[in-house]
């Protein structure tokens, strides 16, 4: 649900970095395997006993498989939604395509078929950021279905600037900042922060935390199918609210960004295997 546009008047770059827990933290979790070089058959159940492994893990399966039991969580606060109607656990598919990557100066980036860059491999492109969102009262977690570390895809998230009066009376409504939870003001686009993700890699945004709706990398016409777990209770203001950011200055005529905000990727994040 649309709640709020704001204009930005400058032109905003932000370059994404390798997705990573202890940067990622602020805004909620990453999710993959702790230890990826220890497997069944080289840990056995009496190292992984005396707590050889991270993320609270067991031995689990008669000695075939490695469970950890605390690696991520899912969080339902609908219990302090205005309405007083209880979220449900809710489980959906995102299939997103592609994103075609752009410049800065408004042409193709890595990602365009017809870019001189991109068959070059020497430069990078990047995306425009149009809207942020966030689920006030709950989790979500985005699980793609793929292993594949050579899949890409990018998350952006914002800090909460301090509620103000006017948001109070705007009835948007979100916990307050407290318990960790970021609170009820809009999001600040002047900290907005960008994440590069793999297939081996899912997320989970922290109730109430602004984000960017998820922006898949790779060749044209190719997808990763997400699946997102959350709860809801299909109240529009109380599951969903969008923050709208405008382009608030004047173009130069060439298809130029002069205002908003824009994520460079690395072109080494973007290359996926075909």
């Amino acid at each position: 649900m649309l709640v709020r546009s704001t204009s930005i008047t400058e032109a905003l770059t932000i370059t994404a970095a390798p997705l990573s827990r202890d940067a990622f933290a602020p805004f909620g979790e990453v999710i993959a395997n702790p230890a990826p070089e220890s497997r069944p058959s080289n840990t056995s159940p009496a190292a992984i006993a005396r707590g050889a492994l991270p993320c609270g893990a067991i031995s689990a399966n008669q000695g075939t498989a490695i469970q950890y039991k605390a690696l991520a969580s899912l969080r339902d606060l609908y219990g302090s939604a205005p309405s007083g109607k209880a979220g449900t656990p809710r489980m959906t598919m995102f299939v997103c395509g592609a994103r075609t990557l752009v410049s800065r100066e408004g042409g193709e980036g890595e990602g365009g078929s017809e870019s001189r860059n991109a068959r070059e491999n020497t430069s990078d492109g990047g995306v425009q950021i149009r809207v942020l969102e966030r689920h006030p009262f709950t989790s979500q977690t985005f699980i793609p279905l793929t292993a594949d570390r050579t899949k890409r895809y990018l998350v952006v998230v914002a800090p909460t600037l301090d509620a103000t009066g006017q948001d109070e009376d705007e009835d948007l409504p979100a916990p307050a900042r407290d318990a960790g939870l970021p609170g009820r003001g809009l999001p600040d686009p002047t900290r907005l922060a960008a994440f590069v993700a793999t297939g081996e890699q899912a997320v989970t945004y922290g109730p109430g935390t602004w984000h960017a709706p998820m922006i898949a990398l790779g060749p044209p016409e190719s997808t990763i199918d997400f699946v997102v777990v959350q709860f809801a209770n299909d109240v529009p203001v109380e599951d969903c609210q969008e923050v709208a950011l405008e382009d608030g200055g004047d173009g130069d005529g060439d298809g130029a960004i002069a205002s908003g905000i824009w994520v460079g990727i690395p072109q080494k994040n973007v290359l996926t295997k075909l």
